[in-house]
């Protein structure tokens, strides 16, 4: 009886082993509350924090933070099984930026957190450009902003009508472009590049002035003309070489 009552007490010790939460094989990491991989959405506030806690450890855990690939420093006091960063000031460059925390003895064990910062357009200002006619003219304005907002060109506050083979719009999510071949005098006036998101609006103004086609200067024919004049003057020599020798020897004698 007392051999079976060691061995249940032995059999019981040996299970609750196998589920005792503090065994490193269930050591985990949170970020923000968040034991996986998440989205922080955010507006352009002045600074937001990411905390990152080791969890089910009963040592000390060295915790590494990177921004990206690269990795970011942490004083002394803020390594070990808790550690915070703040990211000051928050702008459009975060956007889409991923912070990991990871645990520094085994670096599979991680959180990742992806930046998702929304902000509206950036636009503003003018700028005049002055284009001869027959050439060809680029309009660029940033077009980035989260969410992505709506584009258009107007011409002289009106819609511009695109015109095949003469207007070309071209954009990413950050450039947007209206390209003109081959000018006129038609294509004079005040284009407006107008960006339209839920968080706001921007417009910049560009003065397109054509101006005259100027001559082209033939370039060719001046070089021709050029090569005959010079060969006039050699043939001219070789034809009074004779009587250009004979003054000469007169002048020496």
């Amino acid at each position: 009886l007392l051999l079976g009552l060691t061995w249940s007490l032995l059999a019981s010790e040996i299970l609750l082993s196998q589920v005792r939460p503090w065994c490193s094989g269930s050591l985990e990491l949170s970020v923000n509350n968040h034991g996986a991989d998440f989205t922080l959405s955010t507006e352009l506030v002045p600074a937001i924090s990411l905390s990152c806690l080791v969890h089910n450890s009963s040592q000390a855990e060295e915790l590494l933070w990177y921004r990206g690939e690269g990795q970011v420093g942490l004083k002394d006091g803020n390594k070990v099984n808790i550690s915070n960063i703040c990211i000051s000031p928050l702008n459009e460059s975060d956007n889409g930026v991923t912070f990991t925390c990871r645990l520094a003895r085994d670096k599979s064990v991680q959180v990742s957190v992806i930046l998702d910062v929304h902000f509206p357009p950036q636009l503003s200002g003018e700028e005049t450009l002055h284009v001869e006619e027959e050439k060809d003219v680029t309009l660029s304005c940033n077009s980035k902003s989260n969410p992505q907002a709506q584009s258009s060109w107007l011409k002289d506050n009106q819609s511009l009508t695109l015109q095949q083979s003469h207007h070309e719009v071209y954009q990413t999510s950050e450039t947007f472009r209206l390209s003109i071949k081959k000018v006129q005098k038609s294509d004079n006036g005040t284009y407006t590049c107008v960006m339209e998101s839920p968080l706001g609006h921007g417009t910049k103004n560009f003065h397109l002035i054509v101006e005259d086609k100027k001559p082209v200067f033939p370039t060719e024919a001046v070089i021709a003309a050029a090569v005959v004049v010079g060969l006039t003057i050699l043939f001219g020599i070789v034809a009074q070489r004779d009587k250009i020798f004979k003054v000469w020897k007169a002048l020496v004698s």
